[in-house]
C-alpha cells in the first residue's frame, strides 16, 4: 500500500469486495462466511512460505483485513468505524470494527499478525474466540 494511503469505514466493504473479485479466478471459495476463514488462513501461510527475502505484501495483507473485517460484519454484527486518534496510534491502523457490545477490533492488524506471526495467529480462531459477537446471525454473502 502506498504510504499516504488513508482507508475510511466507507470504503471498506468496497476494498472487500474489489479484494473478492480479483481472487475470483483462483476459486478460492470466500463467501464471507466462518468458515472461509480458514482459507483466509491458509492463503496467509501459502504467503509467508513464498516470503523470505521479498517485502511484506502490504496490499495483499489488506485485502485481507478488509475482508476479514468484513466477515465481522457479516457474521457478528460488527461495523466498519473510523478510529479516533488515540485508537490509530494503538492499532496502527485508520479503521476498525466495533462491535455489537462496543468493543473495537483491528481485523487489518490482525491479519498483518497472523502473516508475520504464524498459524498461532489464526482469523478463524480469533473469529471464534471473539467477545461481544452478536449470536444466531446468518452471514450475509459479499
Amino acid at each position: 500500500m502506498s504510504e499516504g494511503f488513508k482507508p475510511t469505514a466507507a470504503d471498506m466493504r468496497r476494498h472487500a469486495t474489489a479484494f473478492v473479485a480479483r481472487v475470483a479466478s483462483s476459486r478460492l471459495p470466500l463467501d464471507t462466511s466462518v468458515a472461509s476463514l480458514r482459507v483466509v488462513d491458509f492463503l496467509i501461510d501459502g504467503l509467508r512460505k513464498g516470503a523470505p527475502g521479498r517485502d511484506r505484501p502490504d496490499a495483499v495483507l489488506f485485502g485481507l483485513g478488509a475482508y476479514v473485517g468484513e466477515v465481522l460484519v457479516r457474521c457478528a454484527g460488527a461495523v466498519w468505524v473510523d478510529l479516533d486518534a488515540d485508537q490509530r496510534a494503538y492499532f496502527g491502523q485508520q479503521v476498525g470494527v466495533r462491535m455489537p457490545d462496543g468493543r473495537v477490533w483491528n481485523p487489518l492488524g490482525k491479519v498483518v499478525n497472523r502473516y508475520e506471526v504464524g498459524a498461532e495467529e489464526s482469523l478463524r480462531t480469533f473469529y471464534l474466540t471473539l467477545p461481544g459477537r452478536a449470536g444466531g446471525r446468518e452471514c450475509a454473502a459479499l
